[in-house]
């Protein structure tokens, strides 16, 4: 009696939902997300890729610019007495014979 009863409500949620839909279209939609959802082109698994390939463009990007921030400077190191100078008073504490160094830290 129990069993039926169970068929029963089966057949009547087919008869109400599932009857309406197209068997192609279930069969088409069940592919497309199998598709997306399993094996290596996945969507989870294209945007971890797109999120590193962002991440990574920004790091590119930002090498370049203190490569050229580096190169200027070096420049400026090859052109400029003065810069030398400073340069290497301020980065190894570079003294002239007459003068005294303090190191304030």
């Amino acid at each position: 009696m129990q069993k039926d009863h169970a068929m029963f409500h089966i057949k009547e949620f087919y008869r109400a939902r599932l009857s309406k839909i197209n068997g192609y279209w279930l069969i088409t939609i069940g592919f497309v997300v199998f598709t997306f959802t399993t094996g290596d082109s996945n969507l989870y698994k294209r945007y971890t890729y797109d999120e590193k390939i962002r991440s990574l463009e920004r790091e590119i990007k930002h090498y370049k610019d203190e490569i050229e921030v580096n190169s200027r400077k070096l420049k400026d190191l090859h052109t400029n007495k003065e810069g030398l100078e400073r340069f290497a008073r301020e980065e190894y504490f570079m003294k002239k014979p007459d003068e005294d160094v303090y190191i304030i830290k």
